[in-house]
């Protein structure tokens, strides 16, 4: 019996030995957490660049009394735009199919309801032109190429590699977000100490404008493509602490 009630006497000691180091911890964790004086602030940085390329959309349609006429005439309507591509030096990778269909098409009147006047068919292409300077010389190409098959969709701006242009918005959005929380502290009577968060918010946003295709005014003939700038955001959240 007295064995047994020292054993019960020494656990109850362990115990409350364990407990009184988590009630010590807990605390100062919560002294740690609650003494910490902290200001979180949005920094945006952007950066304008100039596209280096341009991406296009083309589309051979063609119009025959059956489907496997009409797909045969846009198909050569098509061989031609890709014969062209490839001869202004665009790479097999950088032309791809976007869609390809084929489908009927009608006519209505009262008098004889609805009747299929022939079938269409129809091929798209996204192309890539890696040197902006080429753009108008190539659509012009293929233009030509396609003939009156072939309609002329969006003509996009775009940057090929955008990683510098993203480190400087980086650098420009965290030198926004340092001079506010500055500004904030100084007008607290303090300073920023150590970062304590950071978070990329958007990583990075590219904007741009839509330019058509359009003609020189010098040259009827030529084809312009105004490649304008763009945008490039990054958007970031920091928390410092303060001094």
């Amino acid at each position: 019996m007295k064995l047994n009630r020292i054993r019960t006497i020494v656990s109850i000691l362990t115990v409350s030995a364990v407990a009184g180091v988590v009630a010590l911890a807990i605390p100062a964790n919560a002294a740690d957490t609650t003494n910490t004086r902290y200001i979180t602030v949005t920094g945006v940085g952007t950066v304008s660049v100039v596209p280096d390329a341009v991406r296009f959309n083309a589309t051979v349609s063609a119009l025959a009394s059956t489907n496997a006429a009409a797909l045969s005439s846009a198909s050569k309507s098509a061989a031609a735009v890709r014969a062209v591509l490839k001869e202004k030096g665009i790479a097999v990778k950088d032309i791809r199919s976007a869609n390809i269909s084929v489908y009927p098409e009608y006519n209505y009147t009262q008098e004889a309801g609805t009747k299929i006047t022939g079938y269409r068919a129809t091929q798209s292409f996204d192309v890539l032109i890696r040197k902006a300077s080429d753009a108008g010389t190539i659509i012009e190409a293929v233009v030509t190429a396609g003939g009156d098959n072939l309609q002329l969709g969006g003509v996009i701006p775009t940057t090929l590699n955008p990683s510098l242009a993203t480190e400087e918005a980086r650098a420009a959005a965290v030198a926004n977000a340092k001079s506010k929380a500055s500004s904030y502290a100084k007008l607290l009577g303090t300073s920023i100490g150590k970062v304590l968060f950071l978070d990329e918010q958007s990583s990075p946003i590219y904007s741009s404008p839509f330019p058509m295709a359009k003609a020189g005014a010098a040259d009827a003939a030529a084809v312009e493509i105004d490649l304008g700038e763009q945008d490039v955001t990054v958007t970031i959240t920091v928390r410092w602490a303060l001094n």
